[in-house]
């Protein structure tokens, strides 16, 4: 089994912590260790550190080789350009096949957290041994616990069998972000799981479905193949990657593939995506306010106050996001924390890139 953590995201739902030059999966938000440390460990009872690859932006290359001094270098896949998760694991493919044809592929996003790592680690070896018949690919779904608007979803068919005491379905459908009203429906049903993004295949199996479905990446990721390990390859992943479309592997591959089956797991997820994310793992005062600051916090009610570097004080707000980061200060109304990648676009257009 083969271990491909993607770590190439900006994290802007973060700012103004994460920027471009350091994005929230290479920060400490859960104690001393940051989310990419902590997505390796909890991999460390499963495989070793050689069978480990981490794709990335170029310009993160040398952040993953100081966080993970134990990962090989040569376990660094850089892209020279984001292009969405269909190229980042069709890259790694390529790396894991040249080693091992029929290999196992765990796929896992390097900023989510998870409570229960033994029943983490369980879990992927349940999908580990069905992925090795060659015959399916694996994702993992979380099942719900509130009507979550900033998930996608994936619709729980029938039990398919079972493996290392967990219950395995056919994944029926997958389902995009959904409205309010649509994810209470999601949640009554019992049916629909939480789209972890984590997937678990055959490196064999999944580089027939990337042939048979995206045949623009086929081809870049042939070329990329051929020049692998020698001089040409950055060249030509630079200029493979300046063609490609951004796609998803959940649009251009699962949405489409009939042999996709899904493990319900009930470890302790969540897509740390959002301050408000984050904020569920934080213990609030008695008024519901998490406060990562020093202050006086008069007739504040539910609201999420980062500033470790400054003394607030706050009067008659309630359910706001208020996040200092020295050189930059966001406000914004708990709801809409989903919306900040609006903000950072409009920093952008504006010029002020020094805070990006």
């Amino acid at each position: 089994m083969y271990g491909v953590i993607l770590a190439g995201g900006t994290g802007e739902r973060f700012w103004p912590l994460s920027r471009r030059q350091n994005p929230k999966q290479f920060l400490p938000l859960f104690g001393q260790r940051t989310m990419l440390q902590l997505t390796m460990d909890k991999i460390k009872g499963l495989l070793e550190p050689a069978n480990v690859y981490v794709v990335t932006d170029e310009v993160y290359r040398d952040l993953v080789k100081d966080q993970l001094p134990e990962l090989p270098v040569e376990n660094i896949i850089c892209e020279p350009c984001g292009r969405d998760t269909a190229a980042a694991v069709g890259l790694a493919v390529e790396h894991v096949i040249r080693r091992d044809p029929q290999g196992v592929m765990v796929v896992l996003p390097a900023d989510h957290y998870v409570a229960d790592v033994e029943e983490f680690r369980r879990v992927l070896k349940a999908g580990g041994e069905v992925a090795q018949e060659g015959e399916w690919v694996l994702t993992i779904g979380i099942r719900p616990s509130r009507p979550e608007t900033g998930y996608g979803y994936i619709q729980q068919g029938k039990q398919a069998g079972e493996r290392q005491g967990t219950a395995i379905f056919r994944a029926v459908a997958f389902n995009e972000k959904p409205d309010q009203n649509k994810a209470m429906e999601y949640l009554s049903s019992g049916d629909y799981l939480w789209n972890s993004g984590m997937f678990i295949w055959r490196v064999d199996l999944i580089r027939k479905l990337i042939t048979r479905f995206l045949p623009e990446l086929d081809e870049g990721l042939v070329r990329i193949a051929d020049s692998i390990g020698n001089e040409e390859e950055q060249r030509v992943t630079t200029e493979v990657y300046q063609n490609l479309d951004s796609i998803s592997v959940d649009y251009g591959i699962m949405e489409k593939c009939d042999g996709v089956l899904v493990i319900p797991a009930t470890f302790g997820w969540d897509d740390i995506g959002s301050w408000t994310a984050l904020g569920r793992y934080r213990k609030p005062d008695q008024q519901g306010n998490v406060l990562e600051t020093r202050g006086v916090f008069l007739d504040t009610q539910d609201c999420l106050v980062y500033a470790p570097h400054r003394i607030v004080a706050t009067l008659g707000v309630k359910d706001l996001l208020i996040v200092d980061n020295r050189d930059s200060l966001l406000i914004c109304q708990k709801g809409r924390d989903q919306e900040i990648r609006k903000v950072v676009e409009t920093l952008r257009q504006a010029g002020y890139n020094e805070v990006l």
